[in-house]
């Protein structure tokens, strides 16, 4: 009789545990596929102006999402400039030469790699990669070069040449949908980019005479058009990731544009 009764009593203890068991697992099961990641947040300081924030969006492309996490808490961008601010269009930074002609190293991502120029693959849809962002204000977007206003057959290599130079849309710019990888939107700060893009800049462009010359630095070197005249300095880009590691950015070898019209140029020639 007594031998019964301990035996039902484990019987009981242990439907109790298997019951709590189960509870267990499909919470478990449950909060997995409920629990959404918090998106990584970018803040963006820039000298005399003020502070930026940027909801980055890894899920519509991860991998230019990665770099710019990477070069961000490397400490890359601190000190660096907007060289390019157009109103009602974007203000352009990210180039450690200043004047949008500078690229990322792999050492910049990582002290353990080399000091070589690195490139990423554009996450846009016209290069087959699924990213529905469209251009709009206070989107943040890749910049890359365009080298199919050359030869047609060289936009494949315009489309994978970004590598640290970003900008943040001014106004929508919906016909460049499709065409440039967007990967977050300003949160907070959206007047400091309205600041930003209406510095005083050295010309425009279409502003200049027909038969007038652009105006030079000291050097004598020309001045590019929309050029601020005290270009705004980041001061430093922090990211927070919440717990995420993002890990490194998949790279590429940059096109070398100059050895393309060398060799194409001695063909010609031939």
């Amino acid at each position: 009789m007594k031998e019964n009764k301990i035996i039902r009593i484990i019987m009981i203890i242990a439907i109790i545990a298997s019951i709590i068991a189960i509870a267990f697992l499909g919470y478990g099961i449950y909060k997995k596929k409920t629990y959404k990641t918090q998106n990584p947040v970018a803040t963006v300081e820039i000298e005399n102006y003020g502070t930026i924030k940027i909801e980055l969006y890894p899920d519509q492309a991860p991998n230019t999402v990665t770099n710019f996490i990477k070069l961000a808490n490397n400490g890359f961008y601190d000190g660096l400039t907007f060289h390019r601010t157009i109103p009602d269009f974007m203000i352009q930074g990210g180039d450690k030469s200043g004047n949008g002609t500078g690229s990322p190293t792999l050492k910049d991502l990582s002290e353990k790699l080399t000091n070589e120029d690195y490139a990423i693959k554009g996450e846009f849809i016209a290069n087959k990669h699924k990213n529905t962002i469209k251009l709009e204000r206070g989107v943040i977007a890749m910049a890359r070069s365009d080298y199919s206003t050359i030869n047609s057959a060289l936009a494949t290599q315009g489309y994978n040449s970004a590598g640290s130079q970003f900008f943040i849309v001014h106004k929508d710019q919906n016909t460049l949908n499709g065409m440039y990888a967007g990967f977050g939107k300003v949160i907070e700060g959206i007047e400091v980019v309205d600041k930003i893009a209406n510095v005083e800049v050295h010309y425009r462009q279409e502003n200049l005479k027909e038969g007038e010359e652009a105006p030079k630095d000291e050097a004598g070197n020309q001045i590019s058009s929309d050029t601020p005249k005290e270009k705004p300095v980041i001061k430093s880009i922090r990211v927070e990731t919440y717990g995420v590691d993002y890990g490194m950015p998949e790279t590429l070898e940059p096109f070398n544009y100059y050895n393309w019209l060398m060799q194409n140029y001695s063909s010609s020639a031939q």
